[in-house]
């Protein structure tokens, strides 16, 4: 069983950004890291469900909400198990997300509280798609397609990759179908594009994409 205790209390442990952090994390900052994120990630999932409560119309859209907190459901599973990993073998190191800085987390950690607030409060349709967006383009993600490909291989990451792709495609469809607003579509666009290039580009020196991100319906 994991305790979630307060994650600013966490944070104050943790170094500042610096170039030997970027290099390698100790076993006890890996397992701090990652307990932070799990609460990050077991949040995001509760407010997706309360997005899929408060938009439970049409049941496309309801559809929608479900399947963006399983992904994140799926997220929480997958620290989880390396968090049990780490806490069996306390020595061990594992290299995930170098990039990954404690500002990230601490800035997603302030935009999840912010959209809770406002979910909370009352939103619109297409302020909860603004606010998913900005979720689902942060850093945290690389934590966990690093830890997939450092337990299973490049295969699972990948995989792991593609999936996003198309949550991702998903969001844009649900933008363009139900919030009427080209502009928030276009940005939309433009940022899923950048997120795919920037996951890929981790995989591949390169950094090739296919574009625009696929989506699982067409408008028509």
């Amino acid at each position: 069983m994991f305790v979630f205790a307060g994650e600013r209390g966490r944070f104050a442990a943790m170094p500042a950004a610096g170039a030997s952090e970027a290099r390698t994390r100790s076993p006890e900052l890996l397992r701090r890291l990652i307990d932070s994120a799990m609460q990050l990630e077991r949040r995001t999932m509760q407010l997706y469900c309360r997005f899929e409560a408060l938009f439970p119309e049409p049941e496309e859209l309801r559809t929608f909400w479900f399947e963006m907190a399983q992904h994140e459901s799926r997220h929480f599973g997958a620290l989880a198990l390396v968090a049990g990993m780490l806490e069996s073998q306390p020595g061990r190191t594992i290299a995930a997300a170098p990039l990954l800085r404690r500002a990230h987390v601490e800035e997603y950690r302030d935009l999840l509280a912010r959209a809770e607030d406002e979910a909370a409060a009352g939103l619109t349709l297409t302020r909860a798609f603004e606010l998913t967006l900005e979720i689902e383009s942060s850093e945290i993600e690389d934590l966990v397609l690093d830890l997939l490909r450092a337990l299973k291989g490049e295969s699972e990451r990948e995989r792991a990759v593609q999936s996003l792709s198309h949550d991702l495609g998903d969001l844009s469809y649900m933008i363009e179908k139900y919030a009427g607003d080209r502009i928030l579509l276009r940005r939309a666009d433009r940022i899923i594009e950048q997120q795919l290039a920037r996951h890929r580009g981790a995989a591949d020196p390169r950094g090739s994409t296919s574009g625009r991100p696929a989506r699982r319906k067409t408008k028509g």
